[in-house]
């Protein structure tokens, strides 16, 4: 037969509440067969076209009808449940009728509409049932009485590389075996078991009971349904009988199958963990698509030698038929149509897309009964025959007796396994009145399963509890009534055996009782048991009367909603009509101080607050198996803010990025409850951890001894690693006025608790480090532009309160802007044995042009310094060794609750960044403005006051105008100076004075020499401390080293009004100097003077920053001495 493609279709469901609650934006359009999917971080980027086989829109365009179905309005393209049943599952049926094996999986990820699909709810059936369905109403028109019908089902589940047949109630050690038929090269699952079936109604039920077992096994192991694979296979075999009396068998089998979600193992974030090759979670899904790209690279002829890998997982063996044999398959890819599940859903596209290239060969199953039969008997004797000869072992020369004896058991129990393979295939093909009566046998079985229906009369007159999932399919399940005047729930190896049976996590022997008093419910811990049941998300501690749709969770998992149908009035008038999983974590969340409302959040505190909910329960489970293991570890969710996380700037409203991750992360905090030691988890590396726990504990239950478990392979060990101890930020905005920083920043953990204090600098600089005079103080920003600027991060000491992190402390932060693709990490040295660690550590940043993004970031970013403890295995105290896990986590819960409050610890999306730094720049630079306005109004002021000294005659306007004018507009940069005290120029003037006139020594009754003006630098480059005299020069510079190491001898004054212009320009003939009464009446006698430092910490000035006075050379005061020069 001809080569046939997989059909591939795709088809996008409607915008769920979580989608809804987020405003997701449309990002998915079909046309015909053509999907376009557009990128919602690109808008203008041309949209993503994929072409499939088919193309089925169920997002919008549908209306229900009175008996629950989803039907498309007039004029809508809206896909049905029937539409897509006629498209696909019609095929797989005819396909079966004819004798071909089908196949048809469902693959998206978790929440994309697989199972809607698939299995479909309520009224709106899926593809399974609609076709299991459509083939007992086929059969039954059959006429012909030559002809027969054998149906057989089964249903499995592969959750870990484990196989769980969902028809059994028991499931061996490790999950049933998937083995080789070397006859016919498939795999098959060993003692699987396979049901005859004679109608749809039994068909429905078995699937109910597949159902409940997938939810009592996933409930008792907390295996998470998303994850796991399910396999419906119907066995569909047509008997027909010749005229000759012959009969020939024409056989389908039809897989339907609605693999695990798809999530991308590289978005959960599980890179780094030493333990991420232990766990078996993702490895079906990913071994499937290297056997899809390996099949379709096969099929297109790109590569030669392929070696298609499907022996890699569980799920790859099954599906070998499916995808690269004996098959008709279909394919169905569920799409989000949202734009925040874009990645995953480009990535399932571009899945199908590969998929549609993989070419099969299928051939009808038709073979003669007696030919079968005949070898399947001659196959067993040989077998038999090597059986009893112990087997003939090639290529045992040099082997061992140990090694001999090995292989001849593995080969006697493969060939124990073909011969009982080929014994059920031998009764696969009984006579006609051995198929009845094990149809009859299965049919009495069936009848004794207690089917949902069966139950409806019952619920609407008895009390009963109903059980919650996190997987709406498994929601409804399992239904106990309550009935009885008492009902225990404990665990099945209690004496006497307790009503309702759980098994699991932190589930008692004794677990609670429930009493029915006339109807009314009530509930109990069972003496003495320590149980763990929360009603209401509350702790259960007396009896305690029950409403209706109240919330019970027994011990870590067993999550039920009581439904009293007598006692509806009971309920409470705020509760949903449909209690989900979703409400009952929310309730737990908000008990535990979590927000769980939407309002007012942004996008990123959304997704924060849906990992929350998803990771409480699963946070809850792993602390449950700490204490039942005694592993000495506990476990909290926690919410590290954009302040405390490396690599976001805490400045952006939208918390940019350096490394992928939301501005407010949800992370898992694991504690060593015996010496403090903590670790941070991301998500994905804590639900890698929860697999690999899950699957210990599991051995834990199956008697494996753990005691032999090296800590290397132990999930809940880690070596010890630097710890966060917290963050601080300094705020540059000083920078942009060229002024430096000085401070003590409060070091605050991601609570915002303070842990600690760090003394830091930042502060202009020359290319040497070296630091730069007030002078260069600038009045706008923009001066700064286009001119290279340095600045030195000094990073001075550091106070830690915790003692235990006096092994070692460091400092890291990132200097943007440098010459580099990535911003530069800097790193102090570890300064050890101490809690007061000086670091006295500095850098440079140089900046060779600025530009408007410099200055920019100089307005709105900051520096954060991340404070890095060192943590160390320590022996913990005595008394600690002698407690258990449950002990070391009550004392330790206790210890929290005395140090800080519920809310502390929550704190939801409020960044704990230093907002006193950032005010306290602000004040600096305001206050700096506010001095230079005060002395522009001074001299507005003064400007009208000699107007209206003038004579009427004198009073001109046109000049009084521009003077007004030149004050209100100049910038009063352009002649920037500093004031030094008299004694300073009287030593210069003695020294002109003795070297041009050694014969006139200057009298001391002589009048003052008329003090002059000598301008300092502007960042214009005007030239500084330049003298006539070259002699005089080196006696100025002299005298400035003794000036400029007490600068409380200088101040600064500003320019205001047309003589800006003016005296610039004299500076610049006269090599910067002009004389003092020029620029007198700029200087007030009664204004603060501030060099260039900003506020240091508790407004201390030290080091030569802060507020400050001028004072005499004899210590006087000397704001507004008009015996200066201005130098």
């Amino acid at each position: 037969m001809p080569e046939e493609g997989v059909k591939v279709a795709v088809r996008v469901r409607p915008f769920n509440q979580r989608e809804k609650d987020r405003k997701a934006q449309l990002m998915i359009k079909m046309s015909g067969q053509m999907t376009t999917i557009s990128n919602p971080e690109a808008p203008n980027e041309e949209p993503k076209k994929f072409s499939f086989d088919y193309s089925y829109w169920s997002h919008d365009g549908m209306v229900e009808s009175a008996e629950g179905l989803f039907e498309p309005t007039p004029g809508s393209n809206y896909a049905s449940q029937r539409k897509v049943f006629e498209d696909l599952g019609q095929g797989v049926l005819d396909n079966a009728f004819e004798g071909y094996n089908c196949s048809l999986f469902a693959y998206g990820q978790t929440g994309s509409g697989k199972s809607y699909s698939m299995v479909g709810y309520g009224a709106n059936r899926g593809i399974v049932p609609i076709t299991c369905d459509e083939l007992f109403k086929t059969m039954s028109t059959n006429t012909d009485t030559n002809k027969r019908f054998e149906v057989t089902f089964s249903m499995l589940e592969i959750y870990n590389e484990q196989v769980r047949d969902l028809l059994s109630r028991e499931n061996p050690k490790g999950g049933l075996q998937v083995r080789q038929n070397p006859k016919l090269g498939l795999f098959y699952v060993e003692n699987l078991k396979k049901v005859p079936v004679g109608s749809y109604v039994e068909i429905e039920k078995r699937m109910d009971q597949g159902t409940a077992n997938r939810t009592v096994a996933s409930t008792n192991m907390n295996a998470t349904s998303s994850r796991a694979h399910t396999v419906v296979s119907i066995t569909f075999d047509q008997i027909i009988k010749s005229d000759s009396g012959s009969e020939t068998k024409k056989s389908s089998v039809m897989n339907l199958v609605d693999l695990a979600g798809s999530e991308r193992a590289d978005s959960t974030g599980a890179t780094g963990d030493r333990l991420k090759e232990g766990a078996n979670i993702n490895k079906s899904l990913s071994a499937l698509g290297n056997v899809i790209s390996a099949l379709a690279d096969l099929s297109t002829g790109s590569k030669k030698k392929i070696v298609v890998p499907y022996r890699d997982s569980v799920l790859t063996k099954l599906l070998q038929n499916a995808l690269g044999g004996n098959s008709k398959t279909i394919m169905i890819a569920a799409l989000s149509p949202a734009d925040i599940n874009y990645d995953e859903t480009l990535s399932t596209l571009r899945y199908a897309d590969r998929a549609k290239k993989i070419k099969n060969k299928a051939v009808i199953n038709e073979n003669p009964m007696d030919k079968l039969i005949r070898e399947l008997k001659e196959e067993n004797d040989r077998l038999k025959k090597a059986m009893e000869s112990g087997g003939m072992i090639e290529g045992s020369a040099g082997m061992s007796p140990e090694e001999l004896e090995r292989m001849k058991k593995e080969m006697e129990e493969e060939i124990r396994a073909q011969l009982m393979a080929n014994q059920a295939m031998l009764s696969e093909n009984d006579s006609k009145e051995d198929w009845d009566a094990k149809l009859r046998a299965a049919q009495s079985e069936t009848d004794e399963l207690k089917g949902v229906g069966s139950q409806d009369k019952r619920r609407s007159k008895d009390p009963y509890l109903i059980n919650l999932n996190e997987d709406p399919m498994l929601s409804g399940v399992i239904c106990h009534f309550l009935d009885a005047d008492k009902t225990t729930v404990g665990r099945k190896d209690a004496q006497p055996l307790p009503n309702v049976c759980l098994s699991g996590l932190s589930i008692q022997k004794l677990h609670a009782i429930l009493t029915n008093k006339n109807g009314n419910i009530e509930i109990s811990p069972a003496p003495g048991s320590a149980s763990k049941t929360k009603v209401n998300g509350l702790p259960l501690t007396d009896t305690k009367v029950l409403s209706h749709k109240d919330r019970i969770l027994f011990g870590s998992n067993h999550m039920y909603v009581l439904m009293n149908p007598k006692r509806t009035d009971t309920a409470d008038k705020s509760l949903p009509n449909i209690i989900d999983w979703d409400f009952a974590q929310k309730e737990i969340a908000e008990i535990k101080g979590f927000a769980t409302h939407s309002l007012g959040l942004t996008k990123d505190q959304m997704i924060a607050q849906e990992q929350v909910l998803e990771m409480l329960p699963m946070v809850s489970e792993v602390n449950a198996v700490s204490e039942e293991l005694d592993k000495r570890k506990s476990f909290e969710v926690v919410l590290i803010s954009a302040a405390a996380q490396e690599g976001v700037d805490v400045s952006s409203n939208n918390g940019t990025r350096y490394e992928e991750g939301t501005a407010v992360r949800v992370m898992v905090k694991m504690t060593n409850l015996l010496n403090g030691n903590t670790w941070l988890w991301q998500r994905g590396k804590f639900l890698n951890r929860r697999y690999l726990i899950q699957d210990l504990y599991q051995r834990f239950l199956d008697g494996d001894d753990l005691s032999k478990l090296s800590k290397e392979d132990d999930p809940f060990w880690e070596p010890p690693e630097e710890v966060l101890i917290g963050t601080a930020n300094v705020f540059l905005q000083s920078l942009s006025y060229a002024l430096d920083f000085d401070d003590q920043l409060m070091i605050t953990d991601y609570k915002g608790q303070e842990e600690g204090t760090l003394t830091v600098t930042v502060a202009p600089c020359d290319d040497k480090g070296r630091p730069l005079d007030e002078e260069f103080f600038v009045e706008d920003p923009s001066e700064l532009l286009g001119k290279p600027f340095y600045y030195k991060v000094l990073v001075r000491e550091a106070e830690i309160n915790k003692s235990r992190f006096s092994r070692g402390i460091r400092v890291q932060f990132t200097l943007p802007f440098v010459n580099k693709k990535e911003p530069e990490v800097v790193q102090t040295p570890v300064i050890k044995n101490t809690l007061s660690p000086a670091f006295n550590f500095s850098k440079v940043l140089t900046i060779s042009k600025v530009q408007k993004k410099h200055l920019e970031f100089f307005d709105n970013g900051c520096l954060t310094f991340y404070v890095y403890g060192v943590q160390e295995d320590t022996l913990p105290e005595p008394s600690l060794s002698k407690l258990t896990t449950k002990e070391l986590r009550q004392r330790n819960n206790m210890k929290e609750n005395a140090d800080t409050s519920v809310r502390r610890k929550t704190l939801f999306g409020n960044d704990v960044a230093s907002d006193q730094s950032h005010l306290k720049a602000e004040v600096v630079l305001l206050q700096r403005k506010h001095d230079r306005l005060v002395q522009k109004e001074r001299r507005i002021q003064e400007i009208c006051k000699e107007w209206e000294k003038k004579q009427e005659s004198e009073r001109q306007f046109d000049p009084f105008y521009r003077a007004v004018s030149a004050a209100a507009f100049s910038t009063g940069t352009r002649l920037k100076t500093r004031v030094q005290m008299l004694n300073q120029m009287l030593r210069l003037q003695r020294a002109v004075q003795l070297k041009d006139d050694n014969s006139n020594p200057p009298q001391l009754n002589s009048p003052v020499v008329p003090p002059i003006l000598r301008t300092g630098a502007a960042p214009s480059g005007i030239s500084r401390q330049k003298t006539m005299d070259p002699s005089i020069e080196q006696n100025n510079v002299n005298n400035n080293k003794n000036v400029h190491k007490n600068d409380d001898d200088t101040v600064s004054l500003f320019v205001f009004g047309e003589e800006e212009s003016e005296l610039a320009t004299e500076a610049d003939k006269n090599a910067g100097v002009v004389p003092y009464h020029k620029v007198a009446k700029h200087h007030y006698a009664d204004l603060p003077l501030h060099s260039g430092k900003s506020y240091l910490s508790n407004n201390k000035p030290t080091g030569g920053g802060g507020m400050k006075r001028p004072t005499s050379a004899g210590g006087n005061r000397g704001d507004g001495s008009k015996a200066c020069v201005i130098q």
